[in-house]
């Protein structure tokens, strides 16, 4: 009875330490939470249009899951699927009557152990990429001839080195 109970200690023991140790590597900076959550309001048609096409670029290169829906309000993806830690995202576009939009992000998955990539960097990076544009990496550094062609407004995609991205990199038109 003695080695039941201690056995069972040590798993329950071991079990919320195992969860203990996915919660604190979820956890973001106070820097990430304010990124992800300010505002992200487009000013202008032409920066409304811009946006909302870098919106879905981004989407594409950054999800795991097929676009499901796309039209001049909603980008959704498929998903999310049972159990995977990969995120669906709902970005939405809601005008207001001065001309300008918000642009909404929504990202989620559907296992207990948390998702990957965490939402509120997924959200902090969305809102950076839509206001500034596509950019390189940090650790990235292209040779002389080696950059993609700059789309129309200068507008360059750069391809990311991370799993579930799109191999084909998309450009706002």
């Amino acid at each position: 009875m003695k080695k039941k109970f201690f056995g069972a200690l040590a798993l329950g023991a071991t079990s919320l330490a195992l969860l203990g140790g996915c919660a604190v590597q979820d956890q973001v900076s106070s820097t990430v939470m304010e990124q992800a959550t300010q505002p992200l309001t487009c000013m202008s048609k032409a920066e409304c249009d811009a946006w909302w096409a870098r919106a879905q670029v981004w989407v594409t290169n950054h999800s795991e899951y097929k676009l499901q829906t796309v039209t001049d309000s909603i980008i959704q993806t498929a998903g999310p699927s049972s159990g995977k830690r990969a995120l669906a995202y709902q970005i939405t576009k809601t005008p207001t009557n001065e001309g300008t939009a918000t642009i909404g992000f929504a990202a989620h998955c559907d296992n207990p152990l948390g998702c990957q990539p965490n939402p509120w960097e997924a959200g902090a990076d969305f809102k950076q990429f839509i206001r500034n544009g596509p950019g390189l990496r940090k650790s990235a550094t292209p040779q002389a001839g080696t950059m993609p062609p700059a789309a129309p407004g200068g507008v360059q995609v750069i391809p990311l080195d991370e799993p579930g991205q799109s191999a084909t990199p998309l450009t706002p038109q």
